[in-house]
């Protein structure tokens, strides 16, 4: 596993993070990483995020499987009250 060294953090940053790590319960390098993790995504995560793209925009480009057009909200009230 690697090591991460962050020189010249500036104060008012530090702060924040050392009061964040705290209310978590976390040292402020188990913090740094919780935030890297949820922040920064790995070259797997982007893939998966590409796949799940490439399927949304088929299901997009698919055609509905119903017939057109549908009917107006109107007639679908009125439907209903003749029940």
């Amino acid at each position: 596993m690697a090591t991460l060294y962050v020189e010249n953090v500036p104060d008012e940053l530090y702060e924040a993070l050392r009061k964040r790590a705290r209310s978590q319960k976390r040292s402020i390098a188990a913090e740094v990483i919780t935030l890297l993790e949820q922040n920064v995504p790995t070259e797997r995560e982007l893939r998966e995020r590409r796949a799940w793209i490439r399927r949304l925009q088929k299901l997009r480009d698919t055609p509905s499987p119903s017939p057109g057009p549908f009917p107006t909200t109107e007639e679908m009230l009125r439907e209903d009250r003749e029940r």
